[in-house]
This record gives C-alpha cells, structure tokens and sequence, in this order.
C-alpha cells in the first residue's frame, strides 16, 4: 500500500500488517540542527558541539575529527519524517529494540521508512487502536542508520479521546 490517501493522517482502520511507508520527503542535518539539539537537551559530550574536541580526540575513523550528529536527533527526525503517515491522529507509546548503524554528520539527509508489524484495538480505549511499527532510517547513501519498533496509539475513524480508562489494556 502507498502513502496516497492520507492527507489528514491515518485512523487505525487504515492501518493493516504488512502494509510500508516511506517518508514523502527526506532532511539534511546542518552543525547548527546538531549544536542547538545537543544543548538544548542539556547533552554535555562535546563530540557533538565542539570541533577542536572531534578533531583532537576523534581523528579516525569513521568520525574522521567530525562532530557527531546527536543520536536522539536522528531518532527523532526519523520518526517526524514518519509522522504524517503514522502518529498524526495519536500518540507515541514506546519504542523498542532500538539499534544505531552508522553515525549521522552534518551535511548527511536522513530518510524514513516503516513496516506495520501489528494491529490491534486497545482493550482499555474502546475509541482507539495500537499499532507498532518497524521503523528504518537511511542516509543518502541507501546506508541504514537506525532501527527500531515503535508503539502508538491511535484513534478509530469519527472517534475522539473519551479520557476514560475503560479497562486494562
């Protein structure tokens, strides 16, 4: 199934095992994405915001003396660039297995892509859905970078959070 058809963002009935998306678009990471997230989250390893450091202290390779894109950045774009197709009439759950490949460097765009691995209603939320998603992030390269499950709930077609639990999910 294509991405076609999802303007408004997905309900769970939309959603089927099996069924990938790819991101529409993909994201060039520039040193001022990198520094701003990296301090703003309150990270103090100076490989990602200080060259002196990268060059002196991380000469080979593969960082070659450049400063490492933030992991949680490239996580977190990977998942925005996912967004629309996914989460956007819910929220996140958790994720899980997460693995990183290859470091991410200024200049390098990250793309996305996903699998429905499962789809269920929430026992709970009688008014939502669960689903869990494969999730893969690319360079330019077509080199993986990330990988990872993650969970959201989301809500059915014509249905709204009631703020009930109803159950235990």
């Amino acid at each position: 199934m294509t991405n076609e058809g999802m303007e408004g963002g997905p309900f769970y009935e939309d959603f089927r095992v099996g069924m990938q998306l790819k991101g529409r678009v993909g994201r060039t990471v520039t040193d001022a994405d990198n520094i701003w997230f990296t301090l703003i989250t309150n990270n103090s390893n100076q490989i990602h915001f200080n060259s002196d450091y990268a060059r002196k202290y991380f000469p080979g390779e593969p960082f070659s003396g450049r400063m490492v894109v933030n992991g949680f950045f490239t996580l977190a774009t990977v998942v925005g660039l996912l967004v629309e197709y996914t989460s956007m009439n819910g929220f996140m759950l958790g994720l899980d297995e997460l693995r990183f490949f290859k470091p991410v460097f200024s200049g390098d765009t990250i793309y996305a892509e996903c699998e429905v691995v499962e789809a269920r209603e929430s026992k709970s939320r009688p008014e939502m859905g669960i689903i869990k998603i494969l999730t893969r992030g690319y360079n330019q390269n077509r080199e993986k970078l990330v990988e990872f499950y993650r969970s959201f709930m989301v809500r059915k077609r014509n249905e709204k959070w009631s703020g009930r639990n109803q159950a235990t999910q």
